[in-house]
């Protein structure tokens, strides 16, 4: 352990003696308390929020980011160059130990930084909220500064594929299709079947069951709030529709019934409801009622949603920078491994490049579910296809599987809608990013320096 933090403490010498990491210190600080005083909020719960936290965590992410894979590169690929790590090596210490005294160095420094940035936001955003008004300042405590958990529907996936493939089967005994257009084809077929739950017609009334399961022991007494979001068939004059909720089983529960309600398509709607409404098997039964002379559709994934109260700001706020933590953990050992085997600018090039590919994985995602690169056209047939598909989608597949190990994890998304980031997310964003993304490079970056000859390393690309 002595030579680990010996070699995390030169790393972090190293680490202030690059000019980038003051420039990147000083736009730390710049987005820290410059960026919430210069751009104005709206004066509502929502607009601070998203100034001083989605602004300035995802600027904090970002520089952090850039510095941890710069500086990676660096100290590693410097030392290598400048002949500095031939002298090290010579030494009783392994090369194991050398590359990951390096990581923990790197890993120490961030976490020292965004100690340092995190608790800056922290106190700023307590002392901001002062300034707003007596009712935003309510919303704000009750609905953004909280760690909310939350109830949507049950998964339909299983039941939606097994009635896709029924009807895919009925399609084909009656209009057979080549096997190019079939994935297209399944794919039509599959939103039919889905929007089928998701529609309420006009004049009609739709329920959902939302099972709070273990969480309805402790909700007793306490107000919920419903979250709902549809868009619509048609536009409305006014661009708004109305409609009624219902929530509770007659008889069962209590019964709560709105007011008729005017609504716009396309947009998020939080509103309270009365608490106790949910039965003994912790069922909550929603129901809405369609005014309209046009169909709505509620989303599966999120047209309704029910949160409660899970636990304080103060604690989500701390677990959502153990998991931009696990980020920096992880891109320092990208930056390490590059450089383990190339070059500087070389390594330097090649990570930005793979943290390039990390944020595109909405175009990769594109291309899987069309199965081609090129644009699917459905009216083209097999010419809409390429014959590199055929080794591209595949390979976009598994890299979207490996990608969203660390991206399934959105840390400043939930602490600026009050969503709460629980200790199970915590742990499983260290078991995924740290122990197996970072484990993974660590193993590739040591073998790779482990085997490599520092002698000749100046003159290596």
């Amino acid at each position: 352990m002595q030579r680990l933090l010996a070699i995390a403490w030169l790393t972090w010498k190293a680490a202030l003696r690059f000019r980038l990491f003051w420039v990147i210190a000083a736009l730390l600080l710049g987005a820290v308390v410059g960026l919430p005083l210069l751009i104005k909020d709206d004066g509502t719960a929502r607009g601070f929020t998203q100034i001083l936290i989605t602004y300035t965590l995802s600027t904090i992410t970002a520089l952090l980011g850039l510095s941890t894979l710069w500086l990676a590169c660096g100290t590693l690929a410097r030392d290598i160059e400048d002949c500095q790590m031939q002298v090290v090596a010579t030494k009783p210490i392994s090369r194991w130990q050398i590359w990951f005294g390096k990581w923990l160095g790197l890993v120490s420094l961030n976490a020292v930084l965004l100690a340092v940035s995190g608790g800056a936001v922290y106190c700023l955003l307590l002392y901001r909220a002062t300034r707003l008004p007596a009712d935003q300042q309510r919303i704000l405590r009750n609905e953004v500064l909280v760690a909310r958990g939350s109830v949507t529907q049950k998964d339909f996936s299983k039941d939606i594929d097994q009635q896709t493939d029924l009807l895919l089967r009925q399609r084909m005994a009656k209009n057979p299709v080549g096997q190019v257009d079939l994935p297209e084809v399944r794919k039509q077929i599959r939103e039919q079947v889905k929007s089928e739950l998701e529609i309420v017609q006009p004049s009609y009334m739709r329920q959902w069951e939302l099972d709070l399961g273990a969480a309805s022991k402790t909700l007793r007494d306490r107000p919920l709030q419903l979250r709902i979001k549809f868009n619509a068939a048609d536009k409305s004059p006014s661009g708004t529709f109305q409609g009624v909720w219902r929530i509770g089983v007659p008889r069962r529960t209590q019964l709560w019934e709105s007011e008729l309600m005017s609504l716009a398509p396309e947009t998020i709607h939080e509103f309270p409801i009365p608490p106790n409404l949910f039965d003994d098997k912790g069922l909550l039964t929603v129901t809405f009622g369609n005014p309209n002379n046009t169909a709505l559709l509620f989303p599966l994934e999120d047209g309704i949603e029910v949160l409660y109260r899970e636990s304080g700001f103060g604690v989500n706020f701390l677990r959502g920078f153990i998991v931009i933590f696990c980020w920096m953990s992880l891109l320092a050992a990208l930056g390490l491994s590059a450089a383990s085997l190339l070059s500087f600018p070389v390594a330097a090039f090649l990570s930005l490049a793979v943290l390039a590919m990390t944020l595109s994985t909405g175009t990769l995602s594109g291309a899987v579910s069309e199965g081609t690169i090129g644009g699917y056209d459905a009216e083209k047939g097999p010419s809409g296809r390429l014959p590199i598909d055929v080794i591209v989608i595949p390979m976009f597949k598994a890299i979207l599987k490996v990608i969203n190990l660390a991206k399934d994890f959105s840390p400043v998304d939930s602490l600026s809608t009050g969503r709460s980031v629980t200790w199970r997310q915590v742990g499983m964003a260290f078991v995924q990013i740290i122990l197996m993304l970072s484990g993974i490079l660590a193993a590739i970056g040591i073998s790779i320096f482990n085997r490599r000859e520092l002698a000749t390393a100046q003159g290596t690309s």
